[in-house]
């Protein structure tokens, strides 16, 4: 009876969903720091001497007014709008393993 109740314990675990495999979400950062622009679409935030315009959308969750001087604290995650890989790398790499066997046919 114990054998059957860990071999199904055991299968219960590698049958679960794993984060890992469904892929985690990403990170989340945060700035803090006075509004000194609030658009329908943008909220800008200024952090030391640099402005942080993070884009909103409507699912923006937001507590309290928005307004420019108020602090506020914002909860982030980068997204990729594209990515543009380039062939390059790939052909340096491929090259380099070309040379690498002339030098050993060499030998």
């Amino acid at each position: 009876m114990k054998t059957s109740l860990r071999t199904l314990a055991l299968a219960a675990i590698l049958l679960a969903p794993s984060t890992a495999v469904l892929g985690a979400a990403a990170k989340t950062y945060q700035v803090t720091g006075p509004i000194v622009e609030v658009t329908p679409d943008t909220i800008t935030v200024m952090k030391g001497k640099e402005k942080w315009e993070i884009a909103r959308d409507k699912d923006t969750k937001a507590t309290g007014e928005l307004k420019v001087g108020a602090k506020v604290t914002i909860m982030y995650r980068m997204t990729a709008a594209t990515i543009d890989a380039k062939d390059e790398g790939a052909k340096k790499a491929d090259a380099k393993k070309d040379d690498t066997k002339k030098d050993e046919k060499k030998k």
